[in-house]
Protein backbone atom coordinates (compact mmCIF):
# COMPACT_ATOMS: atom_id res chain seq x y z
CA UNK A 1 0.00 0.00 0.00
CA UNK A 2 1.49 3.25 -1.10
CA UNK A 3 2.30 5.69 1.64
CA UNK A 4 -0.17 9.15 1.30
CA UNK A 5 1.58 12.09 -0.24
CA UNK A 6 0.56 14.28 3.08
CA UNK A 7 2.24 11.61 4.98
CA UNK A 8 5.53 10.86 2.98
CA UNK A 9 6.22 15.00 2.74
CA UNK A 10 5.33 15.96 6.32
CA UNK A 11 8.37 18.48 7.17
CA UNK A 12 10.88 16.59 9.73
CA UNK A 13 13.33 19.38 10.52
CA UNK A 14 12.20 23.18 11.06
CA UNK A 15 14.13 23.98 8.08
CA UNK A 16 11.41 21.86 6.17
CA UNK A 17 8.20 23.68 7.86
CA UNK A 18 6.39 25.98 5.16
CA UNK A 19 5.37 29.28 5.90
CA UNK A 20 5.24 29.25 9.76
CA UNK A 21 8.95 30.47 10.22
CA UNK A 22 8.03 32.88 12.21
CA UNK A 23 7.39 30.12 14.96
CA UNK A 24 10.24 27.76 13.93
CA UNK A 25 12.90 30.34 14.03
CA UNK A 26 11.67 31.28 17.74
CA UNK A 27 11.77 27.57 18.67
CA UNK A 28 15.57 26.90 17.45
CA UNK A 29 16.80 29.96 19.33
CA UNK A 30 15.42 29.02 22.42
CA UNK A 31 16.47 25.35 21.86
CA UNK A 32 20.00 26.57 21.29
CA UNK A 33 20.06 29.07 23.83
CA UNK A 34 18.51 26.21 26.72
CA UNK A 35 15.47 28.11 27.47
CA UNK A 36 12.94 25.18 26.83
CA UNK A 37 9.69 25.90 28.28
CA UNK A 38 7.55 23.27 30.19
CA UNK A 39 4.12 23.56 28.47
CA UNK A 40 3.68 24.96 24.95
CA UNK A 41 0.67 25.85 23.04
CA UNK A 42 -0.18 25.86 19.29
CA UNK A 43 -3.09 27.29 17.68
CA UNK A 44 -4.43 28.02 14.19
CA UNK A 45 -6.27 26.12 11.21
CA UNK A 46 -6.24 22.60 10.47
CA UNK A 47 -3.41 21.53 8.34
CA UNK A 48 -0.74 24.27 8.49
CA UNK A 49 1.62 22.04 10.57
CA UNK A 50 0.84 22.47 14.35
CA UNK A 51 1.51 18.51 14.81
CA UNK A 52 4.45 18.58 12.42
CA UNK A 53 6.30 21.20 14.56
CA UNK A 54 5.23 19.64 17.93
CA UNK A 55 7.00 16.60 16.58
CA UNK A 56 10.03 17.98 15.29
CA UNK A 57 10.13 20.06 18.77
CA UNK A 58 9.71 17.00 20.82
CA UNK A 59 12.83 15.19 19.27
CA UNK A 60 14.75 18.34 19.10
CA UNK A 61 14.66 18.64 22.67
CA UNK A 62 16.03 15.21 23.27
CA UNK A 63 18.62 15.28 20.10
CA UNK A 64 16.63 12.85 18.62
CA UNK A 65 16.38 11.69 14.90
CA UNK A 66 13.28 12.57 13.68
CA UNK A 67 12.04 8.86 12.57
CA UNK A 68 8.44 8.22 11.96
CA UNK A 69 9.69 4.60 11.65
CA UNK A 70 10.25 4.23 15.08
CA UNK A 71 8.79 4.50 18.21
CA UNK A 72 10.21 6.69 21.72
CA UNK A 73 8.66 5.86 24.47
CA UNK A 74 9.46 9.00 25.63
CA UNK A 75 7.28 10.93 23.43
CA UNK A 76 3.57 10.23 24.05
CA UNK A 77 0.85 11.61 22.00
CA UNK A 78 -2.72 11.92 23.09
CA UNK A 79 -5.58 12.26 21.19
CA UNK A 80 -8.16 14.60 23.56
CA UNK A 81 -10.99 13.74 21.24
CA UNK A 82 -11.25 9.88 22.33
CA UNK A 83 -9.83 10.33 25.75
CA UNK A 84 -11.50 13.69 26.96
CA UNK A 85 -12.33 12.17 30.49
CA UNK A 86 -10.70 13.12 33.24
CA UNK A 87 -9.98 9.23 33.68
CA UNK A 88 -7.53 9.59 31.30
CA UNK A 89 -5.79 12.84 32.40
CA UNK A 90 -5.89 11.35 36.15
CA UNK A 91 -3.95 8.62 34.96
CA UNK A 92 -1.75 11.17 33.19
CA UNK A 93 -1.02 12.73 36.34
CA UNK A 94 0.58 9.62 37.61
CA UNK A 95 2.53 8.63 34.69
CA UNK A 96 4.85 12.37 34.44
CA UNK A 97 5.94 11.98 37.85
CA UNK A 98 7.91 8.73 36.20
CA UNK A 99 11.28 9.98 34.58
CA UNK A 100 12.33 9.10 31.27
CA UNK A 101 13.39 5.77 30.10
CA UNK A 102 16.19 6.89 27.59
CA UNK A 103 15.54 10.84 26.40
CA UNK A 104 16.15 14.07 28.54
CA UNK A 105 12.82 15.50 28.88
CA UNK A 106 9.35 13.58 28.42
CA UNK A 107 6.79 14.98 25.88
CA UNK A 108 3.21 14.93 26.04
CA UNK A 109 1.82 16.21 22.80
CA UNK A 110 -2.07 16.85 23.73
CA UNK A 111 -3.92 17.12 19.82
CA UNK A 112 -7.08 18.62 19.64
CA UNK A 113 -7.13 19.68 23.17
CA UNK A 114 -10.23 22.16 23.42
CA UNK A 115 -12.16 18.90 23.40
CA UNK A 116 -11.25 17.89 26.90
CA UNK A 117 -14.01 18.08 29.64
CA UNK A 118 -14.06 21.02 32.35
CA UNK A 119 -13.22 18.35 34.88
CA UNK A 120 -10.49 17.00 32.49
CA UNK A 121 -8.85 20.91 32.52
CA UNK A 122 -9.24 21.36 36.26
CA UNK A 123 -6.86 17.65 36.50
CA UNK A 124 -4.66 19.13 34.15
CA UNK A 125 -3.80 22.55 35.30
CA UNK A 126 -3.09 21.37 38.56
CA UNK A 127 0.15 19.69 36.33
CA UNK A 128 0.68 22.41 34.63
CA UNK A 129 1.56 24.73 37.59
CA UNK A 130 4.04 22.55 39.19
CA UNK A 131 5.51 20.06 36.31
CA UNK A 132 8.46 17.97 37.06
CA UNK A 133 11.39 19.42 35.90
CA UNK A 134 12.06 16.37 32.94
CA UNK A 135 8.21 16.93 31.34
CA UNK A 136 7.13 19.36 28.83
CA UNK A 137 3.65 19.88 27.33
CA UNK A 138 2.63 20.44 24.02
CA UNK A 139 -0.99 21.48 23.43
CA UNK A 140 -2.68 21.51 20.02
CA UNK A 141 -6.05 22.84 18.50
CA UNK A 142 -8.21 24.55 16.30
CA UNK A 143 -9.97 26.56 18.46
CA UNK A 144 -8.53 28.34 21.35
CA UNK A 145 -11.51 30.55 22.10
CA UNK A 146 -13.14 27.08 24.05
CA UNK A 147 -9.75 26.33 25.95
CA UNK A 148 -10.01 28.18 29.87
CA UNK A 149 -7.85 31.10 30.29
CA UNK A 150 -6.14 29.25 33.12
CA UNK A 151 -4.64 26.70 30.83
CA UNK A 152 -3.61 29.26 28.14
CA UNK A 153 -2.07 31.45 30.72
CA UNK A 154 0.49 28.68 31.70
CA UNK A 155 1.50 28.14 28.62
CA UNK A 156 3.55 29.88 25.67
CA UNK A 157 1.49 30.09 22.94
CA UNK A 158 2.59 30.16 19.55
CA UNK A 159 -0.61 31.36 16.80
CA UNK A 160 -0.07 28.99 13.27
CA UNK A 161 -1.45 31.27 10.20
CA UNK A 162 -3.01 29.80 6.95
CA UNK A 163 -0.39 28.87 4.71
CA UNK A 164 -0.10 31.47 1.74
CA UNK A 165 -0.97 30.97 -1.71
CA UNK A 166 1.92 31.26 -3.16
CA UNK A 167 4.02 29.49 -0.45
CA UNK A 168 1.23 26.77 -1.32
CA UNK A 169 1.33 26.69 -5.21
CA UNK A 170 5.66 26.47 -4.98
CA UNK A 171 5.88 23.24 -2.49
CA UNK A 172 3.25 21.91 -4.30
CA UNK A 173 5.03 22.13 -7.89
CA UNK A 174 7.96 20.55 -5.65
CA UNK A 175 6.54 17.06 -4.62
CA UNK A 176 4.92 17.06 -7.86
CA UNK A 177 8.14 17.40 -9.77
CA UNK A 178 9.48 14.84 -7.20
CA UNK A 179 6.93 12.31 -7.92
CA UNK A 180 7.16 12.78 -11.81
CA UNK A 181 3.31 14.37 -12.13
CA UNK A 182 3.00 16.58 -15.04
CA UNK A 183 0.39 19.06 -14.10
CA UNK A 184 -0.61 22.60 -15.21
CA UNK A 185 0.75 25.64 -13.68
CA UNK A 186 -3.41 26.82 -13.54
CA UNK A 187 -4.22 23.15 -11.99
CA UNK A 188 -1.69 23.79 -9.52
CA UNK A 189 -3.13 26.93 -8.69
CA UNK A 190 -6.90 26.11 -8.13
CA UNK A 191 -5.53 22.82 -5.69
CA UNK A 192 -3.86 25.35 -3.69
CA UNK A 193 -6.77 28.14 -3.87
CA UNK A 194 -8.86 25.12 -3.15
CA UNK A 195 -7.22 23.94 0.02
CA UNK A 196 -7.94 27.41 1.55
CA UNK A 197 -5.02 27.80 3.57
CA UNK A 198 -4.51 24.30 4.47
CA UNK A 199 -1.47 22.57 3.47
CA UNK A 200 -2.27 18.96 4.18
CA UNK A 201 -5.59 19.25 2.19
CA UNK A 202 -3.64 20.42 -0.59
CA UNK A 203 -1.37 18.17 -0.94
CA UNK A 204 -4.34 15.55 -0.54
CA UNK A 205 -6.15 17.05 -3.58
CA UNK A 206 -2.71 16.79 -5.46
CA UNK A 207 -2.58 13.08 -4.13
CA UNK A 208 -6.35 12.68 -5.18
CA UNK A 209 -5.81 14.00 -8.74
CA UNK A 210 -2.40 12.55 -9.58
CA UNK A 211 -3.49 8.97 -9.90
CA UNK A 212 -3.40 8.84 -13.50
CA UNK A 213 -1.64 10.86 -16.19
CA UNK A 214 -0.82 14.40 -16.66
CA UNK A 215 -3.48 16.49 -14.58
CA UNK A 216 -5.09 19.62 -16.73
CA UNK A 217 -6.91 22.22 -15.06
CA UNK A 218 -10.15 20.44 -15.98
CA UNK A 219 -9.26 17.61 -14.51
CA UNK A 220 -8.93 19.60 -11.00
CA UNK A 221 -12.34 20.95 -11.98
CA UNK A 222 -14.20 18.03 -12.23
CA UNK A 223 -12.71 16.20 -9.21
CA UNK A 224 -13.73 19.22 -7.14
CA UNK A 225 -16.95 19.47 -8.34
CA UNK A 226 -15.99 23.45 -9.80
CA UNK A 227 -18.52 24.69 -12.08
CA UNK A 228 -16.64 26.68 -15.00
CA UNK A 229 -16.59 30.25 -14.61
CA UNK A 230 -19.02 31.09 -18.15
CA UNK A 231 -21.25 29.06 -16.43
CA UNK A 232 -21.80 31.17 -13.46
CA UNK A 233 -21.62 34.38 -15.00
CA UNK A 234 -24.63 33.17 -17.25
CA UNK A 235 -26.19 32.68 -13.76
CA UNK A 236 -25.23 36.06 -12.20
CA UNK A 237 -25.99 37.85 -15.73
CA UNK A 238 -29.25 35.92 -15.39
CA UNK A 239 -30.12 36.81 -12.26
CA UNK A 240 -30.02 41.09 -12.82
CA UNK A 241 -31.74 40.76 -16.48
CA UNK A 242 -33.33 37.25 -17.13
CA UNK A 243 -36.00 35.72 -16.26
CA UNK A 244 -37.17 32.83 -13.69
CA UNK A 245 -37.89 30.70 -16.43
CA UNK A 246 -33.88 31.29 -17.84
CA UNK A 247 -32.60 31.21 -14.44
CA UNK A 248 -34.18 28.05 -13.72
CA UNK A 249 -33.36 26.52 -16.58
CA UNK A 250 -29.96 27.71 -15.89
CA UNK A 251 -29.73 26.15 -12.76
CA UNK A 252 -30.90 22.58 -13.69
CA UNK A 253 -28.39 22.77 -16.60
CA UNK A 254 -25.81 23.15 -14.69
CA UNK A 255 -27.21 20.72 -12.19
CA UNK A 256 -27.65 18.58 -15.00
CA UNK A 257 -23.66 18.39 -15.33
CA UNK A 258 -23.02 17.21 -11.80
CA UNK A 259 -22.43 20.57 -9.99
CA UNK A 260 -23.82 20.32 -6.26
CA UNK A 261 -25.71 23.81 -5.08
CA UNK A 262 -23.17 24.08 -2.58
CA UNK A 263 -20.27 24.54 -4.75
CA UNK A 264 -22.47 26.72 -7.06
CA UNK A 265 -23.09 29.11 -3.68
CA UNK A 266 -19.77 29.19 -3.03
CA UNK A 267 -18.65 30.11 -6.76
CA UNK A 268 -21.38 32.42 -6.85
CA UNK A 269 -20.62 34.05 -3.74
CA UNK A 270 -16.44 35.05 -5.18
CA UNK A 271 -18.19 36.14 -8.14
CA UNK A 272 -20.85 38.58 -6.06
CA UNK A 273 -17.54 39.44 -4.02
CA UNK A 274 -15.67 40.32 -7.09
CA UNK A 275 -17.93 42.38 -8.43
CA UNK A 276 -18.39 44.48 -5.42
CA UNK A 277 -14.95 44.71 -4.83
CA UNK A 278 -14.55 45.89 -8.21
CA UNK A 279 -17.70 48.55 -7.64
CA UNK A 280 -19.73 47.04 -10.28
CA UNK A 281 -22.83 45.98 -8.27
CA UNK A 282 -25.20 48.01 -5.25
CA UNK A 283 -23.08 47.23 -2.00
CA UNK A 284 -26.20 46.59 0.05
CA UNK A 285 -27.56 44.21 -2.43
CA UNK A 286 -24.78 42.01 -3.11
CA UNK A 287 -23.95 42.27 0.86
CA UNK A 288 -27.38 40.63 1.64
CA UNK A 289 -27.13 37.89 -0.88
CA UNK A 290 -24.10 37.03 0.40
CA UNK A 291 -25.42 36.43 3.57
CA UNK A 292 -28.20 34.52 1.78
CA UNK A 293 -25.82 32.33 0.01
CA UNK A 294 -23.95 31.35 3.21
CA UNK A 295 -26.83 28.95 4.26
CA UNK A 296 -27.13 27.01 1.34
CA UNK A 297 -24.49 24.15 2.42
CA UNK A 298 -25.85 23.97 5.62
CA UNK A 299 -29.56 23.59 4.45
CA UNK A 300 -31.29 20.40 4.07
CA UNK A 301 -32.52 20.89 0.50
CA UNK A 302 -29.68 23.20 -1.01
CA UNK A 303 -30.90 22.70 -4.22
CA UNK A 304 -34.58 24.80 -3.42
CA UNK A 305 -33.39 26.71 -1.14
CA UNK A 306 -30.21 28.41 -3.94
CA UNK A 307 -33.34 28.58 -6.11
CA UNK A 308 -35.27 30.35 -3.93
CA UNK A 309 -32.73 33.00 -3.01
CA UNK A 310 -31.35 33.60 -6.50
CA UNK A 311 -35.52 33.93 -8.00
CA UNK A 312 -35.85 36.63 -5.29
CA UNK A 313 -32.77 38.40 -6.33
CA UNK A 314 -34.29 38.00 -9.73
CA UNK A 315 -38.04 39.42 -9.09
CA UNK A 316 -36.12 42.46 -6.63
CA UNK A 317 -34.51 43.88 -10.08
CA UNK A 318 -37.51 42.82 -12.32
CA UNK A 319 -40.03 44.44 -10.30
CA UNK A 320 -38.81 47.98 -10.74
CA UNK A 321 -39.33 47.98 -14.56
CA UNK A 322 -42.70 50.29 -14.99
CA UNK A 323 -42.57 52.65 -17.22
CA UNK A 324 -42.46 56.09 -14.91
CA UNK A 325 -40.11 58.10 -15.52
CA UNK A 326 -38.32 60.64 -13.07
CA UNK A 327 -37.24 64.15 -12.95
CA UNK A 328 -33.85 64.64 -10.41
CA UNK A 329 -35.39 68.80 -9.67
CA UNK A 330 -38.31 67.06 -7.30
CA UNK A 331 -38.07 63.11 -7.79
CA UNK A 332 -41.76 64.19 -9.22
CA UNK A 333 -43.19 61.35 -11.48
CA UNK A 334 -44.41 62.41 -15.12
CA UNK A 335 -46.40 60.40 -17.71
CA UNK A 336 -44.64 58.41 -20.26
CA UNK A 337 -44.53 59.82 -23.64
CA UNK A 338 -47.91 59.09 -25.40
CA UNK A 339 -48.25 57.65 -29.43
CA UNK A 340 -49.51 61.21 -30.06
CA UNK A 341 -47.22 63.25 -28.60
CA UNK A 342 -46.54 66.54 -30.53
CA UNK A 343 -42.70 66.49 -30.59
CA UNK A 344 -40.83 63.35 -31.35
CA UNK A 345 -37.38 63.16 -29.78
CA UNK A 346 -34.51 63.05 -32.23
CA UNK A 347 -32.12 59.81 -31.70
CA UNK A 348 -28.52 61.59 -30.71
CA UNK A 349 -27.37 59.98 -33.93
CA UNK A 350 -29.64 62.10 -36.16
CA UNK A 351 -27.73 65.17 -34.93
CA UNK A 352 -24.33 66.04 -34.48
CA UNK A 353 -24.81 68.45 -31.91
CA UNK A 354 -26.49 66.25 -30.29
CA UNK A 355 -24.35 63.11 -30.60
CA UNK A 356 -21.34 65.25 -29.46
CA UNK A 357 -22.77 66.70 -26.34
CA UNK A 358 -24.02 63.12 -25.20
CA UNK A 359 -19.96 61.47 -25.86
CA UNK A 360 -19.06 64.83 -24.01
CA UNK A 361 -21.41 63.82 -21.05
CA UNK A 362 -19.91 60.16 -21.35
CA UNK A 363 -16.37 61.75 -21.66
CA UNK A 364 -16.66 63.46 -18.57
CA UNK A 365 -18.44 60.96 -16.27
CA UNK A 366 -15.85 57.94 -17.87
CA UNK A 367 -13.04 58.69 -15.49
CA UNK A 368 -14.34 60.11 -11.82
CA UNK A 369 -17.85 57.73 -12.40
CA UNK A 370 -16.66 54.87 -14.35
CA UNK A 371 -19.45 52.35 -12.85
CA UNK A 372 -21.87 55.35 -13.90
CA UNK A 373 -20.83 55.73 -17.56
CA UNK A 374 -20.72 51.76 -17.80
CA UNK A 375 -24.53 51.91 -16.95
CA UNK A 376 -25.20 54.89 -19.38
CA UNK A 377 -23.08 52.93 -22.21
CA UNK A 378 -26.21 50.69 -21.92
CA UNK A 379 -28.69 53.14 -22.85
CA UNK A 380 -29.98 54.31 -26.01
CA UNK A 381 -30.01 58.35 -25.84
CA UNK A 382 -32.30 61.09 -27.41
CA UNK A 383 -32.30 64.48 -26.87
CA UNK A 384 -35.71 66.27 -27.52
CA UNK A 385 -35.73 70.11 -28.92
CA UNK A 386 -36.55 71.50 -24.86
CA UNK A 387 -33.12 69.98 -23.36
CA UNK A 388 -34.76 67.07 -22.33
CA UNK A 389 -32.58 63.15 -22.60
CA UNK A 390 -34.20 60.49 -22.61
CA UNK A 391 -32.51 57.33 -21.71
CA UNK A 392 -33.86 53.71 -23.08
CA UNK A 393 -32.46 50.50 -21.58
CA UNK A 394 -33.23 46.89 -22.50
CA UNK A 395 -32.92 45.94 -19.08
CA UNK A 396 -34.77 47.09 -15.65
CA UNK A 397 -31.38 46.10 -13.90
CA UNK A 398 -29.82 49.36 -15.87
CA UNK A 399 -32.93 51.36 -15.42
CA UNK A 400 -32.64 50.88 -11.60
CA UNK A 401 -29.11 52.02 -11.16
CA UNK A 402 -29.29 55.25 -12.87
CA UNK A 403 -32.56 55.73 -11.13
CA UNK A 404 -30.62 56.26 -7.67
CA UNK A 405 -31.20 59.81 -6.35
CA UNK A 406 -26.90 59.84 -6.24
CA UNK A 407 -26.33 58.78 -9.88
CA UNK A 408 -29.55 61.31 -11.34
CA UNK A 409 -27.99 64.23 -10.25
CA UNK A 410 -24.43 63.47 -11.34
CA UNK A 411 -25.74 62.89 -14.53
CA UNK A 412 -27.99 66.05 -14.50
CA UNK A 413 -25.33 68.38 -13.14
CA UNK A 414 -22.51 67.07 -16.08
CA UNK A 415 -25.14 67.38 -18.67
CA UNK A 416 -25.86 71.15 -17.30
CA UNK A 417 -22.22 71.50 -17.63
CA UNK A 418 -21.70 70.39 -20.80
CA UNK A 419 -25.08 71.87 -22.67
CA UNK A 420 -25.38 74.59 -20.48
CA UNK A 421 -28.98 74.83 -19.63
CA UNK A 422 -30.26 72.48 -17.26
CA UNK A 423 -31.53 69.30 -18.72
CA UNK A 424 -34.67 67.29 -17.78
CA UNK A 425 -34.04 63.03 -17.47
CA UNK A 426 -36.15 60.80 -17.88
CA UNK A 427 -35.55 57.30 -18.11
CA UNK A 428 -37.40 53.71 -19.57
CA UNK A 429 -36.79 50.74 -20.40
CA UNK A 430 -37.80 49.55 -23.98
CA UNK A 431 -41.08 47.36 -24.32
CA UNK A 432 -39.89 45.39 -27.50
CA UNK A 433 -41.94 48.35 -29.65
CA UNK A 434 -45.22 47.21 -28.57
CA UNK A 435 -47.61 50.31 -29.35
CA UNK A 436 -49.79 51.21 -26.11
CA UNK A 437 -53.71 50.19 -26.94
CA UNK A 438 -56.84 52.28 -26.33
CA UNK A 439 -57.65 50.48 -23.23
CA UNK A 440 -54.27 51.78 -22.02
CA UNK A 441 -54.90 54.98 -20.48
CA UNK A 442 -52.26 56.57 -18.39
CA UNK A 443 -53.42 56.96 -14.30
CA UNK A 444 -53.42 59.99 -12.35
CA UNK A 445 -49.49 58.71 -10.84
CA UNK A 446 -47.64 58.41 -14.33
CA UNK A 447 -48.57 54.53 -14.43
CA UNK A 448 -50.29 52.78 -17.21
CA UNK A 449 -52.79 50.43 -16.15
CA UNK A 450 -52.83 47.52 -18.99
CA UNK A 451 -49.23 48.58 -20.21
CA UNK A 452 -47.66 48.04 -16.96
CA UNK A 453 -49.83 44.35 -17.24
CA UNK A 454 -47.93 44.05 -20.54
CA UNK A 455 -44.46 45.15 -19.10
CA UNK A 456 -44.48 43.10 -16.94
CA UNK A 457 -45.57 40.36 -19.92
CA UNK A 458 -42.28 41.28 -21.04
CA UNK A 459 -40.03 40.60 -18.06
CA UNK A 460 -41.88 37.17 -16.84
CA UNK A 461 -43.38 35.78 -19.90
CA UNK A 462 -47.52 35.80 -20.56
CA UNK A 463 -49.24 37.08 -17.75
CA UNK A 464 -52.86 37.92 -16.85
CA UNK A 465 -55.45 40.22 -14.21
CA UNK A 466 -57.74 37.90 -11.82
CA UNK A 467 -60.73 39.65 -10.50
CA UNK A 468 -60.93 39.15 -6.96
Amino acid sequence: MSQALYRKYRSKKFSEVVGQQHITRTLSNAIKSGRVNHAYLFTGPRGVGKTSVARILAHEVNNIKYDETKTYLDIIEIDAASNRRIDEIRDLREKVHIAPTSAKYKVYIIDEVHMLTKEAFNALLKTLEEPPGHVIFILATTEAHKLPETIVSRTQRFSFKPISKSDAIKHLKEIAKTEGVKIDDEAVELLASHGAGSFRDSISLLDQVSTGGDVKVDDVRKMLGIAPAEAIEAIGTTVDSGTPEQLLGKLEEIRLKGYHPPTIAKQLSAYYRSRLINDQADRQEVISLLKKLLAVPASQDPDQLLELILLDKLLQSALTATPVEKTPENNVKIEPDKPTAEVKPEPVKASRKSESAWDKILEALKDQHNTLYSTLRMAKAEFSGKQVLKLTFNFAFHKKRLDEAKNLEILAATAKQIVGKPVKIITVVETGGIPLKSSDKPTVDGTVENGELQTISNIFGDAEVLDS
